[in-house]
């Protein structure tokens, strides 16, 4: 074993600034650090080679700089090339810097688009704004020298010869957002190419009794069974859970290290709750899967990376989400395995008056074992004095509002245990009496409860006026009505677009060149005819309801006939809407889904 966290010079390089020439028939990349070597990628046959700089570049050709490449996707007109167009510096994590990704470029390779037909032309744009929707989604993150896909543990785990593996080959695959965009490009070409991860990340300078020291949060969101929160819930064939999230706590002080790892994921149960323009669908448990094969992959991976499992579950005990929370009890009965501890508590029910000060009962019900699982220290030395044993595991139904508020409290009590061990709070001394420092805590956690919520249901958390005053709020309330509605609206008629554009990336769904040509196009297919007929209907009827409504200005038995024929129409078009719910949510169009298992149109 050895600690590559102590040593910020043994990895292997990835160039942090380059000049970029767009010429006709190639694209020359040069890293501005070592001017010898240059990336030709041809723009007729495509293939890309590293080369000795002998002058190949145009001297008329205009160059500009850009951070990095994030690799290759092919699309109707054929290959383009993902490129960091501006970053901003976050901070520092162990000397490294690290980096907000802000904005990017997409190229094509292919020096024309005479090969395309018309309808090829317009539906390669509509992939190509799908793509950049992606990348628009906040945040995405990277650093040349650090590996982010990694905790501290995980990285002082590794073998000498780990620091000597390109970094996107060595990185945790399920926080390597770009994998497949880099999959078929990054071979020969890794000093080039930049791996990122989703997710959140603050870094604060912070004094405490006169002590300097730099406390970060950083969360990695996993790449499997990725998408919005109706479209993507609970398990898949291969143990991966829908909305999964590595979330770490590290302090940097006098050159030792510390960090505390908790995880947060969907009930891994085939479960559904698929939109049909219901406030709140119905949750439908698979009757016909093996419930307890998937959970056993899925809990053998997360023993396997992370130790011992304490399964923090925070959904109702009654009304739509009982059977969920008696299901998922039942399976890690099941399980009966020493290393999995399951506890159960009713947020709602013990919350309920606004009464959040009741949380207290269960940090407290988990102290014992929180304090045996323990955290990751290296000391000052580099030599290890503590590892990390478990995590907990936190859900509710999203692993969005409820979570962040436990996983909050969780985090809150065990950076006093490491802030007291080393020697930066005094023994007695709690995390929440240092008042500028507590007001940062909550801060950071309630930002981090937005970015999580943004990735995954399009709006920002709710209930984060109690992470971030510690007090329950009617304003609070107010907003996450306000956030409620938006989520009904993004998630009934904004997500299935979010999805596919998301399968992209990732390479969920691979365009093949046929398309519109030979092969129809997904993007092609057409809505039925009453997707759009009857919301027009809707509105004339509304319309025509509310002017007679408004602008009469004398009332007989004409009028109210009039109102009582478009109000009748207002209520049957709006039930019809409702009845066919389903035809009018916005789904994907690249893949269907069934409790895990993903249908494709077509493969290339």
């Amino acid at each position: 074993m050895n600690s590559i966290t102590t040593d910020n010079k043994t990895t292997s390089l990835i160039y942090n600034e380059f000049n970029m020439y767009i010429c006709p028939n190639n694209i020359f990349i040069e890293p501005v650090q070592n001017t010898k070597i240059i990336l030709n990628i041809d723009r007729i046959d495509f293939t890309s080679q590293k080369q000795t700089n002998n002058g190949q570049i145009p001297t008329e050709s205009k160059s500009q700089t850009i951070a990095g490449i994030l690799g290759v996707v092919k699309l109707l007109i054929g290959p383009y090339i993902i490129i960091i167009k501006k970053k901003k510096f976050v901070g520092k994590i162990n000397g490294h810097d690290i980096w907000q990704l802000i904005d990017i470029d997409i190229l094509p390779i292919p020096k024309t688009k005479l090969h395309l037909n018309e309808t090829q032309d317009r539906m390669d744009t509509e992939y190509l704004n799908m793509i950049k929707q992606t990348f628009n989604t906040p945040y995405y993150y990277f650093s040349y020298s650090y590996d982010l896909t990694h905790t501290m543990q995980r990285l002082y785990n590794t073998s000498t010869s780990f620091v000597n593996i390109p970094m996107y080959e060595r990185a945790d695959q399920r926080f390597l957002w770009n994998h497949y965009l880099l999959k078929n490009f990054c071979m020969e070409h890794h000093e080039f190419c930049v791996p990122i991860i989703h997710g959140f990340i603050a870094i604060n300078n912070c004094i405490l009794n006169g002590k300097d020291f730099v406390w970060t949060v950083v969360s990695r969101r996993s790449r499997n069974r990725h998408g919005p929160r109706l479209l993507k819930r609970g398990i898949d064939l291969n143990g991966n859970v829908a909305n999964f999230v590595e979330t770490e706590m590290i302090v940097e002080y006098n050159n030792s290290m510390s960090s505390y790892v908790q995880t947060r994921g969907s009930i891994p149960l085939y479960w559904a709750q698929y939109p049909t323009l219901k406030y709140k669908p119905a949750m439908q448990i698979a009757q016909n899967e093996n419930h307890l094969e998937a959970a056993t992959i899925h809990f053998n991976e997360q023993i396997s990376v992370y130790g011992q499992q304490i399964l923090i579950n925070l959904i109702d005990h009654r009304g739509a989400e009982q059977e969920l929370e008696r299901n998922y009890h039942d399976i890690v009965t099941m399980l009966d395995n020493n290393k999995i501890k399951y506890e159960a508590f009713d947020f709602h029910s013990e919350c309920k008056k606004m009464r959040w000060d009741r949380l207290s009962i269960l940090v407290n019900r988990v102290a014992h074992e929180q304090d045996n699982l323990k955290y990751f220290l290296l000391g000052s030395d580099g030599k290890l004095l503590i590892l990390q044993k478990g995590v907990f595991r936190t859900n509710c139904v999203d692993c969005l509002d409820r979570t962040n508020v436990v996983q909050s409290l969780l985090g809150r009590r065990m950076l006093t245990v490491m802030l007291q061990k080393m020697d930066i709070l005094n023994f007695g001394q709690k995390v929440e009496d240092q008042l500028d420092f507590e007001s940062l805590f909550k801060s950071v956690w309630a930002d981090h409860a937005d970015i999580i919520s943004i990735q995954y249901s399009g709006t920002g958390a709710l209930k984060t006026d109690f992470t971030r005053t510690g007090k329950r709020t009617y304003n609070g309330m107010f907003r996450d009505l306000k956030n409620s509605l938006l989520r009904y609206y993004k998630n009934n008629l904004r997500d299935g677009v979010r999805q596919d554009s998301i399968d992209l990336v990732l390479g969920n769904y691979v365009v093949n060149a046929e398309e519109s040509a030979s092969l129809s196009c997904p993007l092609e297919v057409k809505p039925a005819l009453k997707y759009f007929m009857y919301p027009i209907i809707l509105m004339i009827a509304l319309a025509m309801f509310m002017a007679n409504a408004v602008f009469t200005s004398e009332y007989n038995t004409g009028t109210y006939i009039f109102l009582l024929f478009w109000g009748t129409m207002v209520m049957c078009v709006l039930s019809l809407i409702f009845y066919y719910g389903k035809e009018f949510v916005n789904y994907p169009r690249l893949s269907s889904f069934d409790n895990g298992k993903r249908h494709h149109h077509h493969q290339s």
